[in-house]
Parts: C-alpha cells; structure tokens; sequence
C-alpha cells in the first residue's frame, strides 16, 4: 500500500497494490498495522457503510459533532466519485479549504478522511457502489453538515448544478461561516 499526504496533510490518499491476471485481480483495501504505522495513531474503525446511486446524486458535505466525531476511509467498489473532503477546524492553516479526488473502480484510490473534517462526494457514473468504514457509531443528535454550494469553499463539483440530486437535508445545509457547530484546531478528538 502507498499512503500520500494530500495538500491538506492529514488527509491522505491510499493506493492499494492490485495484484492481479487473466483470472481477476486481489487487492487487500485495509491494513490496520501499516495505516497506523504511516500515521502515528491508531484508529478503531467500528463500522462499514455502502451506498448504490446514480449518477449525479450529490451525498455532503457532513460530519458529526464530538464525542461522536468520525474518521472516514472511502472507496469506490463500482463506478466512480468525485470524493471531496473539506477542513472545518477553526484557526487550522488549511481551514475552509478542501482536497478533491476522484475515486473509481478502476484506480481503486482511496481516501482517509480524519475527525475535523466534512466530508461528501458527488457520482459521476450510474450505479456506482461507495463504501466507507467509520470509527465511531452514526450518532443523529451529532449530524451535521455544511452546504455543498458554500462559494467559499471553491468546490467544482465537476458536474452541473442543475443535474446535481440532492436529499432535502443537503439542500438546507448552512454555509461554513453561518456555522458555530465545527471543530478547534489542536485539539485532539481521539481520546474518547
């Protein structure tokens, strides 16, 4: 496995090695000693989540609240997103500023996406499977979010607003700046 720090150091990127021939392919998506090992820290990923949608559906951009903030790693099992993860720690370097990648079946990238961060991801291909491990349990009193089309953040979702499907919750998401509900820098949100 390749880990890559991002433009936003504590996102990273990981590149699985494919082994694979006329048969298929392997691929291990998940090693809990060498992603601790790169990063210094260990994570308890508690839970696995998948989501089927067409293309154009727009899921983000979320995040829970401490105590039940959630370190996410995202991959695409079929088609392909433009994956986005956005930094809303008040007084980081890098807040309100955000790290696009796309995520497809076919590179097999993903994306870790640490506490202090919102997250989202828009479809750019039907029927394209997204699956993610989270490390702390879905908590609704903590659900949050920020508006995808927050012109501050500068995101191009690379598919146009007009074609974008959207839930009525991330149609009504407030801008990052009309948000009280984020994120200190410098705090450590893994000791639980």
């Amino acid at each position: 496995m390749k880990f890559i720090r991002t433009a936003i150091e504590d996102v990273v990127i990981i590149e699985p090695k494919v082994h694979g021939d006329e048969r298929g392919y392997f691929v291990e998506t998940f090693r809990a000693d060498k992603l601790e090992e790169f990063l210094g820290y260990k994570i308890n990923f508690c839970q696995d989540n998948e989501s089927k949608s067409s293309r154009g559906v727009l899921r983000g951009l979320h995040y829970q609240l401490h105590p039940a903030a959630q370190t996410k790693l995202v991959r695409v099992i079929k088609g392909r997103v433009l994956d986005v993860a956005v930094d809303i720690r008040k007084g980081s370097p890098t807040f309100g500023k955000h790290v696009s990648v796309e995520l497809s079946e076919v590179n097999k990238k993903q994306l870790l996406v640490p506490r202090g961060f919102a997250h989202g991801f828009v479809v750019l291909e039907d029927d394209t499977i997204f699956a993610y491990k989270v490390d702390n349990y879905y908590s609704p009193e903590n659900d949050r979010g920020v508006a995808f089309d927050d012109e501050a953040l500068k995101i191009d979702w690379r598919v146009p607003k007009e074609e974008l499907l959207l839930s009525e919750k991330d149609r009504i998401q407030p801008k990052l700046n009309e948000t009280q509900d984020i994120f200190e820098y410098g705090m450590n949100y893994y000791n639980d």
